[in-house]
């Protein structure tokens, strides 16, 4: 279609901007609109092409995931919040500072200076000083107008909810939404956005059991609109590296992976507890629309907000946490499919709260010249093994390869992937990976040019039910026996009560 067709087009309404965005891989056949960064530098935005987004569940990483999108109106102060979303004393600043510091001075990032990893990536608050307008904010949703008060104030003009049902049926206009709630509502609002053909960047993990991923993945492909999946390592330029580094055959064959992290450790509380008695819900909190499907449980704050991270009913802990900044680069670079096995252990737990650490092996099988790898996983602050060559006072990092011909490592988000023994002569291979910007970037090219994402469902699915795997080898690990995944047909075949922790009952009146 030639520019006269079009403005004629245009000119008889037919060509509607709700029909383009709507219609992205039908558009994106007849032309391609350039990224912003091509027509006019960073921060440029072509005043025809804006997509108006929604967040929802904005008060703590959905908030700053907003303000990666869109800088606000108003200049944001975040609140200094515990984890359960109480203010923060004086005290608790100075200590929190104190402990920062002394994190820092025990593992310095690279540079010995903060901010001098240029792979990580900005999840929270400020997004840095040049203005960002990659979308329009038309719309906010939390179900505390306390605590995600900071950001209504910091958007002005976006219309105000605290139940997402009412902003579906009544924004017509949006074009997009940005979800980040608790995991437990993640599938039910993902759902219902993609039916009414909204694009959706969906916060980590894609959904709280393996029969929400698997539908979101479905209807993500039946409706065909843009989706994301928010693990930001998987658009950095160390993941990329790594794979480049791991397919370009740099340490030979790899069939060793051992991964870590400190989460939950000093984070939310988990481990062998009960769950804190009930209290009186707060005028400021939509509770019913917060528990969602989740079973219909007394309110405490001590189970919101950060907190809900630990507790069976509405997390996916650590590795729900951690899991897809980790496990992400190793499934990309040694293209992994399901594990065939999986076994657990771990620090005792309770019916409400997840274990404080643990330790999952998972098996996967050869994929043509690529032998079978075993992958290990440590949360809790536990470490494996140190690998042989690492140096005295290296700190151990994320995630570590073992090849036939070296070892290599890096950090969460895939971040400064490095040789063990480091190597200050190393290279690597030239880059050969499509580079995107950052995911929040690749999202909104995505929709303006009618192409898949670089994570949408179809690759965080995978991720997202490997990660899901590990809390059923959890709460089976007294079984005593390594579970084996028949990933076809969604089943633990030699322990078929396994199964029921697929899915689980859904709350009254709630249904995905």
């Amino acid at each position: 279609m030639n520019k006269k067709n079009l403005n004629a087009k245009n000119s008889k309404g037919k060509l509607t901007r709700r029909s383009f965005l709507g219609t992205t891989a039908t558009a994106a056949a007849a032309f391609t609109i350039l990224p912003r960064y091509v027509l006019g530098g960073k921060g440029y935005t072509a005043p025809s092409d804006i997509i108006n987004v929604a967040g929802i569940g904005v008060g703590s990483q959905g908030g700053g995931d907003i303000q990666q999108i869109c800088t606000p109106d108003v200049p944001i102060v975040r609140p200094q919040r515990n984890f359960d979303g109480s203010p923060m004393t004086k005290e608790q600043i100075a200590a929190r500072e104190a402990r920062m510091a002394e994190m820092m001075k025990r593992n310095p990032p690279p540079g010995g200076r903060p901010g001098a990893n240029t792979n990580a990536t900005v999840q929270m608050g400020d997004a840095g000083k040049t203005p960002i307008k990659l979308a329009n904010i038309y719309a906010l949703c939390d179900v505390d107008s306390e605590y995600a008060g900071y950001i209504f104030k910091g958007y002005p003009k976006a219309k105000i909810y605290s139940d997402w049902r009412e902003l579906l049926d009544k924004e017509k206009s949006i074009d997009a939404v940005l979800i980040g709630t608790p995991d437990h509502n993640h599938a039910m609002i993902a759902a219902a956005f993609m039916r009414a053909k909204k694009h959706v960047y969906l916060e980590k993990p894609m959904a709280k059991t393996i029969v929400e991923v698997r539908k979101l993945a479905e209807i993500a492909k039946e409706t065909g609109v843009v989706t994301q999946m928010g693990n930001q390592g998987h658009a950095t330029e160390g993941t990329r590296k790594t794979v480049e580094w791991v397919q370009s055959g740099v340490i030979g064959k790899i069939k060793e992976v051992q991964l870590s992290t400190n989460r939950p450790m000093g984070f939310w509380p988990q481990g062998d507890i009960k769950r804190p008695d009930g209290m009186p819900v707060p005028q400021n909190l939509n509770y019913d629309v917060w528990l969602g499907p989740a079973p219909e449980k007394p309110y405490n704050p001590k189970a919101l907000h950060f907190n809900w991270r630990g507790l069976w009913d509405y997390g996916t802990g650590a590795m729900g946490d951690m899991g897809a900044h980790i496990f992400d680069a190793p499934i990309w670079a040694l293209n992994l499919g399901m594990p065939t096995k999986i076994q657990a252990t771990s620090a005792p737990y309770s019916s409400d709260y997840m274990p404080l650490c643990e330790v999952v092996t998972y098996e996967f099988p050869a994929r043509g010249d690529m032998p079978a790898v075993t992958v290990t996983w440590c949360d809790g602050g536990l470490r494996p093994p140190r690998p042989e060559g690492l140096e005295a006072g290296r700190a151990m990092k994320d995630a570590t390869y073992y090849g036939e011909k070296g070892i290599i490592t890096h950090g969460s988000h895939g971040a400064m992937p490095e040789l063990i023994p480091a190597n200050a002569d190393f290279k690597g291979p030239d880059a050969w990976l499509p580079r995107t910007g950052n995911i929040f970037e690749d999202w909104i090219g995505a929709i303006k040019a009618g192409k898949k994402s670089c994570n949408d469902f179809s690759i965080s699915s995978k991720l997202t039910e490997i990660m899901l795997l590990t809390n059923i080898a959890v709460k089976h690990q007294l079984d005593n026996i390594t579970l084996e995944y028949d990933a076809a047909n969604m089943k633990i075949t030699n322990l078929p009560d396994a199964n029921s922790l697929f899915h689980y009952e859904y709350r009254k009146g709630w249904s995905l």
